[in-house]
């Protein structure tokens, strides 16, 4: 019995080791994309403030700084628990592939959410975070700008948002807030809201209902405008 009792204290030794390897090396690879944003944000301010000053233009009211710390620290502890087992397993295996520099940072304070923005919907990119939708416009310029994910993932939390609530996203080239205006339950067809309009907008995709099984019929759409200018 003694016997059977070491094997089985040593193989549970042996199976927490790997669980901590995974999760370290998981941390760190995910690290790695914020820390890439932040240099390549610090490089590119650094060469607009070597440049002229323009004609002063009113500008939105900055916000907080976020440190590079906190960045990391919020990517390193990404919250998969509301995550379905499957998304789970894909984003780690994402970790594994150079995604490239993230385009942004979408943070959400109201469900505690940040994660980076990829370009493209492609599968790799939804299970590593978010995608700018091909078509819609640049992030951080005027226009309507559509951003997609994981029902079962990353945006599994919007469904606890609502009307008024924050949306900030963090570009090389500066920040921008936007206020979130309504929420609708489209079908897959109704594309006419990622059109262009008059105001500057973040669309936010995602299938609907969250936890439907199988592939979902409908989709769950989240309008934010951009907070006016002070």
């Amino acid at each position: 019995m003694k016997i059977i009792e070491r094997i089985l204290w040593v193989t549970g030794l042996i199976l927490l080791a790997v669980a901590l390897f995974g999760w370290a090396r998981g941390a760190y690879l995910s690290r790695r994309d914020v820390a890439r944003f932040e240099q390549a944000r610090a490089a590119e301010e650094a060469r607009l403030a070597a440049l002229p000053s323009p004609t002063p233009a009113p500008t939105q009211t900055p916000l907080p700084p976020v440190t590079a710390d906190e960045l990391a620290s919020a990517d390193a502890k990404v919250d998969t628990e509301l995550w379905s087992p499957k998304r789970v397993d894909q984003y780690e295996e994402s970790l594994d592939v150079d995604t490239g520099l993230p385009l942004a940072l979408l943070s959400i304070p109201k469900i505690d959410l940040v994660v980076p923005v990829y370009e493209g919907t492609s599968d790799l990119i939804l299970n590593r975070g978010l995608g700018r939708i091909v078509g819609t416009a640049q992030l951080g310029e005027n226009g309507n700008c559509g951003i997609a994910g994981h029902r079962d993932g990353f945006f599994r939390k919007l469904k606890d948002i609502g009307p008024g609530d924050q949306i900030n996203l963090q570009t090389l080239s500066g920040d921008d807030t936007f206020v979130v205006e309504n929420i609708k339950i489209v079908l897959p067809e109704q594309v006419e809201v990622l059109r262009q309009g008059e105001e500057d907008a973040l669309t936010l995709v995602t299938c609907y209902p969250f936890y439907f099984v199988g592939s979902a019929p409908k989709r769950y759409i989240v309008r934010a405008v951009r907070m006016p200018q002070s």
